[in-house]
């Protein structure tokens, strides 16, 4: 159950696991108390248990505010820490001083203007709206609080409004903030790059500013829109840990700062790199949603927070909760060397072997032989589909598949119709040569023009293919992030109008299509996000689908996201991208860990390799509900460099799937064990294909025997049935 009390000048939020406290100090500063564990009533002066500069120093001129923790801390009148918040006046003075003005309780949880956000269904849910206002400025501040009864999550928004008659410039507006008394030891980021996504990025926590942010347009590959905090000695099983992730998919920033005190204020929000929003008089402005979680058990309890969240609170339509199609992809099977002939006998195959969801990828469109020209001309090239996508799609019907497409809808190649038509629909700056990158540029999505032409294009693809799922890539990111459809003086709010209009797109192409399997891809997982997933369930998690990368880069998106978010795939050996050869087993297991699928030529195999694959296909089958919706465990780790494993248990603990992966082999080594967990102590587990039948006490406490193959690289799999019910 949700609370939201008011104790002795105190907003105190709390469900059965966590506490958020806030207190209004002197009847209208608004100071954040405390974030963790569950309280009970808040007695006596919480705020003196964290700062020791007493109530009466408010009244005077001389008080400084950096020695407080703030709740939503504004720049330049008395903190001379970086602000949650910069807004400047006609004057160009910036200053604030934000002051309590009311507040209101409502149960559910709102939805935000234009922006993906967590939703409630149940209404079980409870939201705080607390208003703040600075008076010179004539400019309201509500702070939103939504707590969750059955995850440990708060989300937070806050709604800027304009009440008076000058232009206001908002140079600065986090969606959270949170100033701890103490810094927590330790933070952890999740970096990377194209082909090596979320890797796991600890450092000690120090005096300064440390973080992570991206000014690419997109919450990129290079860094992911999230940051936890954790004490030190903090483990998969162990330590407090605060954790923080914004539901955007663009430019954006997550930084906490030590200050001289040893306190620590951490931040995220829009990044104010290349941002300034001008609110005219009676208009507003909303950030986009954060979500905090805080675990007292370590990585896998905030995780199991992350990932209940984003099955109930996050996904939405058909696919929330359902089984996902396994699909294969054409592309690296033919990349742009295609005819229809050439599909249907790879889909003949995929068939065969038990595959449900045939998708045609890049190709089939213009005159894209290659990927210098077409993209914007989504019209079918005859040389390759004679009937269009009508006909190829009931050919591929005909053979006991669905069909799918993939698409690159934001982006338009100089040589292409549609530039042609419209050269100024792209995002480019006057008087300066306009970038491309991997041959294409970037359209500007906050047209309402292009909206229309792109939802057009889209809806009409889906509607001629009867498509049942949709890959949608981005392949490029800003530069510069300029527009032509607004003025000098509105330039910085190009990269934030274009994702509010390609949110529009997304959320009216959901209406359109609520049956259709909507797949995100950004360079592979360059745009793996809440914001994402709330229009499309499933993310493609790296264009690197060696198997062995692959255990490292779901490792770190498990810190965040569900197997049922992570598109993963088996594709061909030597591997396209790193050269490197793996079992088809172990290329199989690690699919297992997300959104199973292919990317292979299978015409190229011979019968025993399909027999292989069928069988592999098959056992996927038989526990798919537990990999995609069972609670997901973390066992080794792969950055440490032994190997990976994990374990999934379904929902009513009757099965678990059991993988480890062994990146070496040993010489006359002894035996390896797995110690489990997550199941039953006094429960009885029969290992599938075995006559053996362990306790689930034995398999937590000593462990399950491992069998590898010999050779690098080489996995095992297991599938743990409860015995009795």
């Amino acid at each position: 159950m949700t609370e939201i009390l008011q104790q002795q000048c105190a907003f105190h939020l709390r469900n059965a696991n966590i506490s958020y406290v806030m207190r209004l100090v002197n009847g209208e500063t608004l100071m954040h108390a405390y974030f963790g564990k569950r309280l009970g009533e808040v007695r006596g002066d919480v705020l003196r248990r964290f700062a020791a500069v007493p109530e009466e120093a408010f009244d005077r001129n001389e008080f400084r505010l950096d020695r407080l923790p703030q709740e939503y801390p504004a720049s330049g009148y008395g903190d001379l820490r970086a602000g949650a918040l910069a807004v400047r006046g006609e004057d160009g003075v910036d200053a604030l001083a934000l002051r309590y003005v009311r507040h209101a309780v409502r149960d559910g949880k709102p939805a935000l203007n234009g922006l993906p956000a967590t939703h409630d269904e149940t209404g079980r849910c409870k939201t705080l709206c607390v208003t703040l206002e600075d008076r010179r400025l004539a400019l309201e501040c509500d702070l939103y609080y939504t707590v969750f009864d059955d995850c440990d999550a708060i989300a937070r928004h806050v709604v800027l409004r304009n009440t008076g008659r000058q232009i206001l410039s908002v140079d600065r507006v986090m969606s959270a903030c949170v100033d701890f008394h103490s810094a927590r030891g330790q933070l952890l980021t999740l970096s990377g790059a194209w082909a090596r996504e979320r890797r796991m990025d600890w450092r000690p926590l120090a005096q300064g500013r440390q973080g992570v942010d991206s000014v690419r347009g997109a919450s990129s590959a290079q860094s992911s829109p999230f940051m936890l905090l954790a004490e030190h000695g903090a483990a998969e099983d162990v330590g407090e840990v605060y954790a923080f992730a914004l539901a955007y998919s663009g430019n954006f920033t997550a930084n906490v700062t030590v200050d001289q005190y040893g306190g620590a204020r951490a931040m995220i929000g829009l990044n104010d790199a290349q941002f300034d929003w001008q609110l005219l008089p009676g208009e507003s402005f909303t950030t986009p949603e954060a979500v905090l979680v805080y675990a007292a058990d370590g990585l896998g309890g905030m995780s199991r927070a992350w990932h209940t969240l984003c099955h109930r609170h996050v996904t939405r339509g058909r696919y929330a909760g359902a089984q996902r199609p396994i699909l294969l992809n054409n592309w690296e099977a033919t990349y742009f060397d295609f005819t229809e002939e050439k599909l249907l006998a790879l889909a003949g195959k995929a068939a065969q072997i038990g595959v449900e969801l045939f998708v045609l990828d890049d190709g089939w469109f213009g005159r894209r032989d290659t990927d210098t020209a077409s993209l914007g001309d989504w019209v079918e090239d005859p040389r390759k589909l004679p009937e269009g996508l009508a006909g190829f799609s009931e050919r591929i019907r005909a053979l006991g598949l669905r069909f799918g497409l993939w698409m690159e809808p934001e982006m338009v190649s100089p040589d292409s119709d549609l530039y042609r038509a419209h050269p100024d629909w792209c995002l480019h700056a006057p008087g300066m040569p306009r970038l491309t990158g991997r041959n294409q540029l970037v359209l500007d999505m906050g047209r309402a023009d292009v909206q229309a032409f792109v939802y057009e294009a889209v809806a009409g693809a889906l509607t001629r293919a009867k498509a049942d799922y949709l890959k949608w890539d981005m392949n490029r990111n800003f530069s510069p992030a300029a527009t032509a459809a607004l003025p000098p003086a509105r330039q910085r709010e190009t990269a934030h109008r274009y994702m509010l209009g390609l949110y529009a797109v997304l959320e009216r192409l959901n209406k359109a299509f609520p049956d259709v399997l909507f797949e995100s891809c950004a360079s592979g997982g360059g745009r793996f996000d809440l914001g994402m997933l709330y229009y499309m369930p499933q993310t493609w998690c790296s264009d690197n689908t060696d198997a062995h990368d692959r255990c490292l880069i779901q490792y770190g998106t498990s810190l965040v996201f569900p197997p049922s978010a992570m598109g993963a795939h088996i594709s061909a050996v030597p591997n396209h991208q790193t050269g490197r050869v793996t079992a088809l087993e172990t290329r199989s297991a690690v699919a297992m860990g997300g959104t199973y699928g292919f990317e292979l030529d299978l015409t190229r195999m011979d019968e025993a390799e399909l027999d292989r694959m069928r069988a592999l296909l098959a056992q996927v089958k038989s526990v798919r509900d537990t990999l995609l919706y069972g609670q997901y465990i973390r066992l080794w780790n792969p950055f440490e460099g032994r190997g990976a494993a994990w374990m999934s248990v379904s929902a009513c603990g009757a099965q678990a799937v059991v993988t480890a992966v062994r990146f070496r082999a040993a010489v006359n080594g002894g035996p390896e064990v797995l110690r489990l967990r997550g199941l039953e102590s006094d429960a009885l587990y029969a290992v599938r294909g075995t006559d053996l039948i362990v306790g689930g006490d034995e398999l937590m406490n000593l462990g399950l025997p491992l069998h590898f193959a010999a050779g690098d690289d080489t996995a095992f799999t297991a599938v743990l049935e409860r015995v009795g019910g």
